[in-house]
């Protein structure tokens, strides 16, 4: 058997967004999982549609994921190889010449039948399909020719491509008869929905994968989630690595009905990932999101956030309190009951998160108020928000001194 090829052939027309990046990543697993090979082909024929500068984002896109390819090619470069199997087809009387460009002639009464790697057996009648161009007047194969002639000459076994290419197959499967060659096997992917079952749009989650790691999503949560699209494995394992999907990847897996994207679902997968990984890798990468702190003050954070946060970029959110003060919330309890408080809290001999935990509860039962109004009313004023991380750990870090001016401030205003 032929060692297994498949190849991901995105055209630079824009970004690819996260359902193109589904369709990369099933191609580079099942690759994998085989010991074969994945092409990276860039289909640039359609020159009136072309972005120059998306080109490096499809690269970025699977580098960035660390879905590495084994050859790379681009169509616009083999013009000559199109033009070769052209003559063929002329020689063959099998197209025609319509206004400078080239038409397939289709035959009629016939059915066209394949066994679809997704969808088993799908059959078309050539009734229904007129004569396609295969070369447009500019001298540029169209997507159905140069899909073809690419494919074979680089040896590509299997096509895994999403469903939206089902009713193209037909014209792909009378270009292979009429040239000879054998076609691969054809894998058609359902697409990814919304939440409203229709094709993904950008406000349900059809971003790029640039967009969603400069969002603090994390490469392996990505690949994680995006896998799970579509796919599913022998267990109910969630979490898994880029080289345990490899290992577990099989085509006979994946489901025929469109998956859902589930934005709380990708925040799940990050939140794990997150707390997967090492402080110090994670200190770094918060870092780049959040450059206005410093790696000491992250490294002292991230005890007290990496349960919490469900991006990268929520560390700020959940910690810039102790960076800048912010307008405090109204205190639960009475004024005089927050100055017993800072008084007590500023004769603590030793500040830690246990003294400042006493101090507070103590307060609390001596007042005869309730011990969780009190904390919230620390928390209210010191933080300037009702959800933070661990208080008495955060007022730790934070430091006596910042604590006792906040609830000072606050008391001031207070009549």
């Amino acid at each position: 058997m032929n060692k297994v090829v498949t190849r991901w052939a995105p055209s630079p027309t824009g970004v690819p967004h996260i359902g193109g990046i589904r369709t990369a990543l099933f191609n580079f697993l099942f690759a994998k999982n085989q010991k074969g090979k994945f092409l990276l082909r860039i289909e640039d024929t359609d020159r009136k549609r072309l972005v120059p500068e998306s080109l490096e984002k499809i690269k970025e896109s699977l580098q960035l994921l660390g879905l590495k390819w084994d050859a790379y090619h681009v169509q616009s470069e083999r013009l000559s190889v199109y033009e070769k199997y052209l003559k063929q087809l002329k020689q063959k009387g099998a197209i025609y010449e319509d206004e400078g460009a080239w038409r397939f002639k289709v035959a009629k009464g016939k059915k066209i039948a394949w066994q679809d790697g997704v969808h088993g057996n799908v059959q078309f009648a050539s009734d229904v399909i007129e004569d396609f161009i295969i070369m447009k007047s500019d001298n540029f194969p169209t997507y159905h020719f140069a899909n073809i002639v690419d494919d074979t000459e680089m040896k590509v076994t299997h096509v895994l491509r999403g469903d939206e290419w089902l009713s193209s197959t037909p014209k792909h499967l009378m270009l292979y008869e009429a040239l000879g060659w054998k076609p691969p096997i054809f894998v058609h992917l359902p697409i990814i929905v919304g939440a409203d079952h229709k094709k993904l749009s950008k406000r349900e989650g059809a971003k790029s994968v640039v967009d969603y790691l400069d969002d603090g999503y994390l490469p392996e949560a990505i690949i994680n989630f995006l896998a799970l699209l579509g796919w599913s494995p022998k267990s109910n394992q969630e979490i898994f690595s880029l080289s345990e999907l490899i290992y577990e990847f099989s085509l006979d897996r994946i489901n025929k009905n469109s998956p859902i994207f589930n934005l709380d679902k990708l925040n799940w997968f990050n939140g794990q990932w997150i707390r997967r990984t090492g402080e110090d890798d994670l200190a770094s990468l918060i870092k780049k999101h959040n450059p206005a702190y410093s790696l000491d003050q992250i490294q002292k954070l991230i005890p007290l956030t990496r349960d919490r946060i469900k991006t990268l970029k929520d560390f700020d959110d959940m910690v810039s309190f102790f960076i800048t003060p912010l307008s405090p919330l109204k205190a639960k309890v009475s004024k005089e009951t927050t100055e017993k408080l800072a008084r007590k809290l500023e004769n603590i001999t030793l500040w830690n998160n246990q003294t400042i935990k006493q101090t507070i509860e103590e307060t609390a039962e001596e007042q005869k108020i309730d011990r969780i109004d009190t904390i919230a009313s620390v928390r209210n004023i010191v933080c300037g928000r009702e959800v933070t991380p661990p208080l008495y750990e955060s007022l730790e870090i934070l430091g006596r001194s910042e604590t006792i001016k906040r609830l000072n401030e606050y008391l001031k205003n207070q009549k």
